[in-house]
């Protein structure tokens, strides 16, 4: 398994809450809150790729 399946897990709990208050929440712009999730998302797909390339990298040095 990906070393980073658990932490994305236990970070998307609380981004879940704090996201879930801002789109409820009657003084945020709408805008605000879509930035921060696709700004989410393409931190999130970065570190997928980068565990995915070290992976493949660390599988590619044994012996």
């Amino acid at each position: 398994m990906n070393p980073l399946v658990p932490l994305f897990i236990l970070l998307s709990l609380p981004l879940a809450a704090i996201g879930l208050v801002l789109y409820t929440d009657e003084g945020i712009n709408p805008d605000l809150f879509y930035a921060s999730v696709k700004t989410f998302v393409i931190l999130g797909a970065i570190a997928v790729a980068m565990s995915f390339g070290a992976m493949k990298l660390s599988e590619r040095s044994k012996p």
